[in-house]
């Protein structure tokens, strides 16, 4: 089975993680990095949507980036799995 992650980058000026993330042309999520094993590309993407959607950006090409607090997204991944 393929690995569907994307390499988390991390925003070393600014102590952000970016999340990235890729859609398919229905809009689902296919990719998105610093998934928990525990859940799929969509439900990481909603979690993140409900709790973090302020930090969102969309981009060109069906893509679009979270950009999270480094030292929280430990945390946010442990609090996805546990709802």
């Amino acid at each position: 089975m393929a690995d569907n992650t994307i390499d988390t980058v991390p925003d070393a000026v600014s102590g952000r993680t970016i999340v990235h993330v890729r859609f398919a042309p229905d809009g689902s999520v296919t990719e998105i990095s610093e998934r928990p094993a525990a859940l799929s590309p969509q439900g990481w993407f909603d979690w993140l949507s409900l709790h973090a959607g302020d930090t969102y950006r969309a981009l060109a090409g069906g893509r679009g980036v979270f950009r999270l607090d480094a030292d929280k997204v430990p945390a946010m991944r442990e609090e996805a799995i546990e709802t």
